[in-house]
């Protein structure tokens, strides 16, 4: 079966976080759980890191974008990822290790 262009930024995104040692996981999206939860819940250096991944021009929704508030919010640092943004993924890690936080950012 092909992957869809979402599942091979996923992947290429998980590629990135295995490399760079962080810990992470992909909640189940089985209809029981909280609608517009991110794609990939991650922990990087004691900091929690949401990653939203999107194909193309794809869109968060209305649902996606209020829990990516939500943890900008709580402290968090939420981003969007796709094919054009995904290069800045490795700099996101490092920024954050260096301990900023508090950020939402749809560019990596």
């Amino acid at each position: 079966m092909a992957k869809t262009p979402e599942a091979k930024v996923k992947d290429a995104v998980k590629k990135m976080l295995d490399a760079n040692g962080v810990y992470y996981f992909m909640p189940a999206a089985n209809g029981y759980g909280r609608a517009g939860i991110p794609d990939i819940v991650c922990c990087v250096n004691g900091y929690f890191l949401a990653i939203e991944c999107k194909a193309g021009n794809g869109k968060t929704t209305a649902l996606q974008d209020r829990e990516l508030d939500a943890i900008a919010g709580a402290g968090g640092v939420a981003i969007l990822i796709n094919e054009t943004n995904i290069s800045s993924l490795p700099e996101t890690l490092d920024y954050i290790t260096k301990g900023h936080r508090n950020e939402r950012s749809t560019n990596g």
